[in-house]
């Protein structure tokens, strides 16, 4: 029964992107303009320019510095938020600033990190990292400040070491707020990994699509541009078979809810 939904869930779900695939083949056939040229260029420029290893050369450092700084962000922010939520006097102190750092525009950055850092990896990186670390700080900040009191209090009350107790006690609890904040920082990386590379860059991603649109060659930009989509796809793919596994316990305790 299970495997029956899933297929059929699969069904659906290719259904409008195999149509807008075909809509977009059969109205770019006989296309003469240079700004959308026919899907089969674009397919032709996407196998030859990135489904082969000199692409994939070309997309490694943007995944690498994707990795790094979405990993930094992450560890950072987890840090960070589950000793606010645990700490009150430093996260009223620290509030005021946080959300006035939170509501700059990500790419606002990238000319403060040229200037402290260059133009090479560790910008890319620094600007990733603190452009998506908001999402994940305010999610274990309030994940940490949800748990149950009385919870709180039997833990002191049997001396729990303060390791014991973030590790099996207010980690797990504050985990689906620490995930949705995961998730939400994991789209703003994805997005600065594009943009940290339209200044001043040599490699990636972002830097062959800005040159192939200079130089005209639009087949080549758009396919970039689809690279770019499916490398997104495969990451939230991922992502969320790594949300499952995470809160694996969650969902089978929001079943057993729904069943009784």
């Amino acid at each position: 029964m299970i495997a029956s939904r899933r297929l059929v869930w699969l069904g659906w779900s290719l259904i409008l992107p195999a149509a807008l695939f075909w809509l977009w083949w059969t109205v770019s056939a006989n296309s003469t303009n240079y700004v959308f040229p026919p899907l089969d260029r674009i397919l032709q420029s996407l196998r030859a320019d990135w489904l082969s290893r000199t692409g994939l050369e070309q997309a490694w450092p943007s995944l690498r510095n994707f990795a790094l700084g979405y990993l930094a962000a992450c560890a950072l922010g987890i840090a960070v938020g589950g000793w606010l939520g645990r700490h009150t006097w430093s996260r009223e102190a620290l509030l005021p600033a946080m959300d006035f750092l939170r509501s700059l525009p990500p790419p606002v950055l990238l000319p403060l990190g040229v200037l402290a850092l260059g133009t090479g990896h560790e910008m890319k990186i620094a600007v990733i990292c603190l452009g998506s670390i908001w999402p994940v700080i305010f999610g274990a900040m309030e994940g940490v400040r949800a748990l149950d009191p009385v919870r709180g209090s039997v833990l002191g009350v049997f001396h729990v070491r303060p390791l014991d107790r973030w590790r099996l006690v207010i980690l797990p609890h504050a985990a689906p707020h620490i995930v949705a904040g995961m998730q939400a920082a994991l789209q703003i990386a994805f997005v600065l990994i594009v943009i940290s590379e339209f200044i001043a860059s040599t490699t990636g991603i972002g830097f062959t699509i800005l040159q192939a649109s200079r130089t005209f060659r639009q087949a080549d930009m758009w396919a970039g541009v689809i690279f770019l989509g499916l490398l997104g796809l495969a990451v939230n793919l991922l992502f969320e078979l790594l949300k499952r596994r995470v809160l694996r316990w969650r969902i089978e305790e929001s079943r057993l809810r729904l069943q009784q």
